[in-house]
């Protein structure tokens, strides 16, 4: 679709593609920006304008923008297989070689990985299992699952009734709410002013073991966390909390999920997280996004094997895992997770979010000089900026009166440069092709978008 009309496409986008969280204030007289190409950590219009994609896609562009090597592989793939079924005992060889390369990633005792197309589904399939387990040990009571304000866990049913951004349950009757326990998220911006951060890191491990101790262990199969949470602020949890939430979570026979949906595959400096970084091996690892940088929809459900020993015991009634999608370890999005693996680890990608991260925290740390910006945060290529009424008192705007995030975002998209407004906050999560001069254009163009918002207000 070389020549399009560009007028006549944007029609037929605003009449007919209903769109992922479409904002119904304005899409219908500004409709939606076409993309038609990337480059590394650029992306192109059908004007022909340029952009820093400051959020790689949507969290998961890890490997950057058309890539070649990429495009040459998926081809090739598809030219000898592009799809069977895996029901049944069918596979294909890169199903079998990315399972085997996710064992040799994963934490030791995680070796079992059930594919899907997403994070939703990954994260939908890991409670599913869970619930199985349990009742396949007679534990049919242990149902309830912990999560986190602020959490995000996905879009399915399911998964959006465990996140907890209340803001966007509003609306939709959210189904297995009895099934949902929440625990304060682990905010240290937000932590009250007569704490320390480890005093706070104390009263949250005390909150969850009253939680658990009030609805009672028996009725509790697991606690679901984002090592850093994402699209609930970029939060960044105090010292040893996995660690300690880990350990609570073993005394007491829960499982413990970990959700690294949005942090795997180098965004914090590793392949994998939990590990690395954070010092716990989970019962189960949630994966999708960097995965496959995107190419091709990819999720992955990890379980340990003792899990699996438990549920791969032919029943009676039924010898089957009757879980399963028409995609399950689609043989082309499995050749794209393959070859995005070999991409970022023979390209150091990894190691070069190490090296630079420091550089680029502090660099957007400077608009911390500016009275609306409360603070900046984050972890490798994962940064929040928290945007606040007054400094002081850490009030938070009326965004009903101005959507502060919003206008920021769109300042900075007509100067050439793609950030995300989440509620208060304007998150940065770009490619991991990233450079220091990409680094220091984006926060260029943030420093005049914010002084913008500052005229504006």
């Amino acid at each position: 679709m070389a020549n399009f009309d560009s007028k006549d496409l944007w029609e037929k986008d605003k009449n007919h593609f209903f769109h992922p969280y479409t904002d119904f204030r304005s899409f219908e007289t500004t409709g939606s920006t076409i993309y038609t190409r990337g480059e590394n950590h650029f992306i192109f219009d059908q004007k022909g304008n340029r952009y820093l994609d400051a959020i790689a896609g949507l969290w998961c562009v890890n490997i950057g923008h058309g890539n070649r090597q990429m495009a040459d592989y998926i081809a090739k793939q598809t030219s000898k297989l592009a799809y069977y079924n895996t029901f049944g005992g069918a596979s294909s060889p890169p199903a079998a070689e990315l399972s085997y390369n996710l064992a040799d990633l994963a934490p030791k005792s995680l070796n079992k990985t059930f594919f899907s197309t997403g994070g939703s589904l990954a994260n939908d399939t890991a409670i599913k299992t869970v619930h199985y387990y349990f009742n396949l040990l007679g534990k049919s009571k242990k149902k309830k699952i912990i999560t986190r304000y602020l959490g995000y866990h996905g879009s399915t049913y399911l998964t959006h009734a465990l996140t907890g951004i209340e803001s966007t349950h509003i609306g939709f009757d959210l189904p297995l709410k009895e099934l949902i326990v929440r625990v304060s998220a682990p905010y240290p911006y937000r932590r009250p002013t007569n704490l320390t951060e480890l005093e706070y890191c104390d009263q949250l491990i005390e909150e969850l073991k009253t939680k658990i101790e009030e609805v009672g262990p028996e009725y509790i199969a697991a606690f679901i966390a984002e090592p850093i949470m994402g699209a609930g602020g970029i939060i960044v949890p105090p010292k040893n909390y996995l660690k300690r939430t880990r350990e609570i979570c073993k005394k007491y026979d829960i499982l413990y999920i970990v959700d690294e949906v949005v942090t795997a595959f180098g965004r914090l400096g590793h392949m994998i997280s939990c590990k690395e970084l954070f010092g716990i091996e989970p019962d189960i690892l949630v994966l999708a996004k960097g995965i496959s940088s995107g190419y091709i929809p990819l999720g992955a459900t990890m379980i340990s094997d003792d899990i699996y020993q438990v549920i791969n015991q032919p029943k009676e009634t039924n010898p089957y895992f009757s879980h399963g999608f028409t995609y399950s370890g689609h043989a082309l999005a499995c050749a794209a997770g393959l070859k995005n693996i070999e991409i970022l680890q023979q390209e150091k990608l990894p190691h070069r979010v190490q090296q630079l991260h420091p550089y680029f925290l502090n660099k957007v740390k400077e608009l911390e000089k500016y009275p609306i910006v409360g603070e900046v945060r984050g972890s490798h290529f994962m940064i929040g900026i928290e945007l606040v009424k007054d400094k002081t008192t850490k009030e938070a705007f009326d965004f009903n009166r101005y959507d502060v995030s919003h206008h920021i975002y769109l300042h900075c998209k007509r100067m050439g440069a793609i950030v995300r407004p989440i509620g208060p906050m304007i998150i940065l999560s770009p490619p991991l092709t990233f450079d220091q001069k990409s680094i220091d254009e984006l926060t260029d163009i943030l420093s005049l978008a914010i002084e913008k918002v500052l005229n504006e207000i």
